[in-house]
């Protein structure tokens, strides 16, 4: 038997690790109404006692828990780029309006357009003119941030649509085997009382399962409409 509480969470909520990754990162919370697409707070599972089972539960919410920071700091990076440009807080997580106010700011020294590379999105900018002394010349300090932010939107992106196709096989296998989990966790318990409070952690864990079907499918939804307008603005500055 476990030498823990039956009741201890497999993971404790931990606050997103990926605030401090260097200045890109280090933003304020977003405010719009996507972010919550839509964090409730972290995944937490209970002990079953069953180590095949415990282990299951717990890389779902390891799984979702990781995804949902990936979310979070792609909607701040974006909307970095939206503070920098002065472009609109919206419910949605639009680039097109900032796109095209950073190339109209930039447009007499800089071509600008977005590109795609299968997964990878990034602001291009190409000096107007060849000279020596333009090509070597740094880029203007906000044109290099939304660079910078527009890279962490694409790899924080690609790192949160990665985590759904394995995760969603492993939540329709828990939320299909209910009967079985619960002759396995019947089969661990050492009296009718522990049996008892199992089954009871067993009914929490499936209903964080429920939820962690809705949050993975929020995020990975919200972070394909990012991929799709990066994809259409990209195709149309070809």
């Amino acid at each position: 038997m476990w030498s823990v509480s039956l009741r201890q969470p497999l993971l404790h909520p931990r606050p997103s690790d990926l605030n401090g990754g260097g200045s890109a990162r280090q933003t304020r919370p977003a405010h719009s109404g996507a972010q919550t697409a839509n964090r409730i707070g972290k995944l937490s599972m209970r002990r079953v006692c069953v180590p095949e089972l415990d282990q299951r539960f717990s890389d779902v919410a390891e799984t979702v828990n990781d995804q949902q920071d990936y979310y979070e700091a792609m909607v701040r990076h974006i909307n970095n780029v939206r503070q920098l440009y002065g472009c609109n807080y919206s419910d949605t997580l639009t680039l097109a309006e900032c796109l095209g106010k950073i190339t109209e700011e930039h447009e007499a020294k800089y071509r600008i357009s977005l590109k795609i590379k299968g997964y990878d999105f990034f602001l291009n900018v190409d000096p107007v003119g060849s000279s020596e002394e333009i090509m070597e010349e740094p880029l203007p300090p906000h044109l290099q941030l939304a660079q910078d932010e527009l890279k962490g939107t694409s790899e924080n992106a690609k790192a949160a649509i990665s985590k759904g196709t394995a995760l969603q096989e492993l939540i329709g296998w828990l939320l299909r085997s209910k009967d079985q989990m619960a002759e396995q966790v019947k089969g661990s318990a050492a009296s009718y009382l522990e049996q008892g409070r199992l089954n009871e952690n067993l009914e929490e864990n499936l209903n964080e399962v429920r939820r962690a079907k809705e949050l993975s499918s929020g995020y990975r939804q919200k972070v394909g409409e990012v991929f799709t307008e990066a994809a259409e603005i990209a195709g149309a500055s070809l």
